[in-house]
């Protein structure tokens, strides 16, 4: 990933999260797994790793530019009683494929 910018963070506080959009350039690479996109924003944000899910990351056709969609929580528990099953099992199993 050479280029990671946050497009919107929206404050969800009944949920007690973040709910943000980044803009992932990568040049001449493919589109970055789950794991290297939830590691990044944690980093950004400077959160555990544990509080960040990753709900989609989307290409655009013929370019080497994705769009994620990500739910940074304030609590890890609370993450674990709002995501999905398969949210939470995409986000921490332990080979993130391309999916």
């Amino acid at each position: 990933m050479e280029a990671v910018k946050l497009e919107e963070i929206k404050e969800n506080k009944l949920l007690g999260r973040k709910e943000v959009l980044l803009r992932i350039d990568h040049l001449g690479k493919g589109t970055p797994t789950r794991k290297e996109v939830r590691e990044k924003v944690a980093e950004m944000l400077k959160t555990n790793i544990e509080n960040v899910y990753v709900i989609s990351i989307r290409t655009e056709y013929g370019s080497f530019i994705s769009w994620a969609k990500v739910h940074v929580y304030d609590d890890p528990q609370r993450a674990l009683q709002i995501e999905p099953k398969y949210i939470i099992e995409r986000n921490t199993k332990e080979e993130n494929e391309r999916e």
